[in-house]
């Protein structure tokens, strides 16, 4: 994983099977812990920071399609970055969309579809997913 990685940190556990395009545009921290059979798309960066914990089937896309038919006959795709914060925890089968944030110390539900940026110390869930609650002040 190492030499598949753009970046991994020291103590990172990744349990197969795993799949990504490039795995070069990766940029992992220290102590990644990714489950069985997630999937990054990584069309373009995904940053991910320390201490993160990713639950079995997470998938990460980078890479979308235009909503107009007639920009999609003629190409194939474009791609936006996702950065996903330290001490984060995402629940199994979440995805998460092209172009996302994701703040530190925050947990997203199980299931849940990320569709837009979510701030740093809460707990966020649902389709599409949105925060229920902050997390122990987290940052205060």
């Amino acid at each position: 994983m190492q030499k598949l990685f753009g970046q991994l940190g020291q103590g990172s556990e990744i349990k197969p099977p795993f799949r990504c395009d490039y795995g070069s545009h990766i940029l992992a921290g220290e102590r990644l812990f990714m489950n069985y059979d997630c999937v990054i798309l990584d069309c373009n960066l995904v940053r991910i920071g320390d201490r993160v914990l990713f639950g079995p089937k997470v998938q990460i896309y980078t890479a979308s399609h235009s909503l107009d038919p007639s920009v999609r006959k003629d190409s194939w795709e474009f791609a936006l970055p996702i950065d996903i914060g330290s001490d984060v925890w995402i629940g199994g089968g979440a995805i998460i969309c092209p172009g996302v944030t994701i703040g530190s110390g925050s947990t997203i539900g199980a299931g849940s579809v990320v569709t837009r940026d979510i701030p740093a110390g809460v707990l966020a869930a649902g389709n599409p997913c949105r925060v229920i609650r902050h997390v122990n002040n987290f940052g205060q």
